[in-house]
């Protein structure tokens, strides 16, 4: 990889991983919870979002040791317990960061097929984002604490279970990278050949 490649990666995951979170954020806010706006976290500047070992050291380390940028921004705070429906609010905030990934990967999809072919090289580029912003949505929609699907999910199984996954969740989820990241991957791909990109 190029090292303007490996440039236009780092702004690309940033950018989405901040659109991520402030999603997050602007929907608690519309359903009652202002916590995220009052810390001044609804803002596209990275500089309130940036985790120093999860946006630096371990996205460097990642690709360093294994070619590919794994990390995270600092979650967008919110009080479940200012939202109007609790229960059902807490997975519409849950699911409005893999959401707006979807939304942007579409946006970057349709200028992919819009552009014409002589512009190959600029297309090319698209690929990125495209492809960023397809993980971030499926990879936060893993049932596992600390990602969305747990949020979204995790209500729903035993009590015992979902104690087991809020102690270990960052173990199982550098776990699931190690035994099943070439499966996820191949499933990225799949869905990128079917979407003609």
């Amino acid at each position: 990889m190029t090292i303007t490649a490996i440039i236009l990666v780092v702004i690309t995951l940033i950018f989405s991983i901040i659109i991520h979170e402030v999603s997050h954020g602007l929907v608690a806010d519309h359903l009652g919870d202002p916590t995220a706006r009052l810390a001044g976290r609804l803002t596209l500047n990275p500089l309130p979002h940036i985790d120093p070992i999860g946006s630096v050291v371990i996205p460097a380390l990642s690709f360093y040791f294994g070619g590919f940028i794994f990390g995270w921004a600092k979650p967008v705070p919110y009080n479940p317990y200012n939202l109007k429906n609790p229960k059902r609010d807490s997975v519409l905030v849950a699911l409005a960061g893999p959401a707006s990934n979807l939304i942007l990967m579409t946006i970057f999809i349709v200028f992919y097929h819009l552009l014409p072919v002589n512009l190959f090289a600029f297309k090319s580029f698209l690929v990125f984002p495209i492809e960023i912003n397809l993980i971030l949505a499926l990879f936060n929609l893993i049932p596992i604490p600390p990602l969305d699907g747990s949020r979204i999910f995790l209500n729903q199984m035993p009590i015992q279970t979902q104690i087991f996954l809020e102690r270990y969740g960052l173990i199982l989820v550098l776990a699931f990278l190690l035994f099943f990241g070439n499966w996820f991957f191949n499933f990225i791909q799949l869905i990128f050949r079917l979407i003609g990109v």
